[in-house]
């Protein structure tokens, strides 16, 4: 994905990556390392596949990043119980010197990616050295920050992109040779990505890397809530500390470019049938008996011509396109670029979500964010609630948008490879 990555004026501080001394797993202490990595926890589908994940590996990373509780509080402290108990065992230990790392992953399908692991400099907004693309839900970031607060840590990173030119050549050339080296730990997950992981200790090589990306910006591509909470947590702590830096990924895209994916949204309590009827007049609707592949075809040629959905969840796929023009003008802000008024998903919430269906998008009893298409469609044919299935937005669009200033609503893509959490965490006392 293009990010603005071109030379920044001097005036303008860019990215600052500081080695850590990151937290591992002890392959001694665990099952495998494989058995203890999890996605990032917005992607775990719950409750399936938080439970598969338990059930791998008793130390598995979901225990920490996903706690399970009664209250809120009670998750944070018993999320901040087992850390203790992990560094107390040994299941978990620090590396003896700070560094940055290295990371690979590669699937059977041809996918590589690489990047850079460290402690990021948190930045305001005015500085853009980091550009959010989306918005947050508020009560998402008071979760993260109950959870950092009590641990103390970033327990996986976020993945940031930057768009790398002559002026990180020479970062880019030590990824390359150090994924030549022997690697601290290497795995293959149950998906079949092998994960490759090194230190950088050597004080040249940090220094030539922090000197390279000081003049780039990045843009968020997967972690907007711990992004924020990042801040939050930083404004809450008196500066220089130790929270003045949060745990990133950054990957190259001029060399690693990444795919771009919808993230779907499963409406509780609202039944095909019923969200049909509120369109009618309003949308053009179509029942496609089709399997799932097929549906997603039709979908992404109506995507092309303007804003399409796919429903489901009543054993059947129904496109959802053609908007009433009048219904889009009373119902989408008028202030905002025309590229965002387009948005696929500006429709959604504006439009469907306010509008038609007044369904909140902020309450998770009333709609859920999944990342995989198949369990959307399960959970609402299952539950009885009606899955909503998006096209991908181009990336070109949420590169120049995000340049703008100016955010998509949120859960609006889905950016990958991305990173395994369990890896390396970062402790903030060490």
């Amino acid at each position: 994905m293009n990010t603005a990555g071109h030379p920044e004026a001097t005036t303008r501080r860019g990215l600052e990556l500081t080695p850590f001394r990151g937290l591992r797993y002890d392959p001694d202490r665990v099952g495998s390392l494989a058995a203890v990595t999890s996605p990032p926890y917005d992607v775990v589908v719950r409750p399936d596949g938080l439970h598969h994940l338990q059930s791998a590996d008793p130390h598995n990373i979901v225990r920490l990043i996903l706690p399970q509780a009664a209250a809120p509080g009670a998750r944070s402290e018993q999320a901040a119980d087992t850390l203790r108990a992990w560094l107390s065992e040994g299941v978990l230990s620090a590396d003896p010197e700070p560094g940055l790392y290295v990371y690979e992953q590669r699937a059977g399908d041809g996918t590589l990616q690489r990047g850079i692991i460290g402690a990021l400099r948190v930045s305001d907004p005015a500085e853009q050295a980091v550009l959010p693309h989306e918005d947050v839900m508020p009560h998402v970031v008071a979760d993260r920050a109950d959870l950092m607060r009590a641990t103390s840590a970033n327990l996986e990173p976020l993945l940031l992109t930057y768009r790398g030119d002559g002026s990180t050549a020479a970062t880019a050339d030590l990824v390359e040779r150090t994924a030549h080296e022997p690697p601290l730990l290497s795995t293959t997950t149950e998906d079949g990505v092998s994960h490759r992981l090194w230190s950088l200790t050597d004080p040249s090589d940090l220094a030539r890397i922090r000197t390279d990306l000081a003049r780039h910006q990045a843009l968020i591509a997967d972690g907007h809530h711990r992004w924020a909470t990042y801040r939050r947590l930083r404004a809450e702590h008196p500066s220089p500390s130790p929270w003045d830096y949060g745990l990133v990924l950054l990957v190259d895209t001029a060399r690693y470019p990444l795919r771009v994916r919808a993230i779907h949204r499963l409406l509780h309590g609202l039944p095909v049938a019923k969200a049909l009827t509120a369109l009618d007049g309003l949308f053009r609707v179509r029942r496609l008996d089709v399997p799932l592949a097929g549906a997603l075809e039709t979908l992404a040629d109506a995507a092309r011509a303007g804003n399409a959905f796919l429903l489901a969840g009543d054993g059947a796929f129904h496109l959802v396109d053609r908007p009433d023009p009048g219904l889009l003008a009373r119902t989408i802000r008028a202030d905002r670029p025309a590229a965002w008024r387009a948005l696929d998903a500006t429709v959604l919430h504006a439009t469907l979500l306010d509008h038609v269906w007044h369904v909140p998008e902020d309450d998770p009893s009333r709609i859920a964010y999944i990342h995989d298409t198949a369990a959307t469609v399960t959970k609402a044919e299952r539950d009885g609630g009606t899955a909503v299935l998006m096209h991908p937005v181009r990336e070109e669009v949420v590169r120049d948008l995000a340049r703008q200033g100016v955010t998509m609503p949120r859960k609006s893509t889905s950016f990958g490879p991305k990173p395994a959490s369990g890896l390396v965490l970062r402790a903030l006392d060490l």
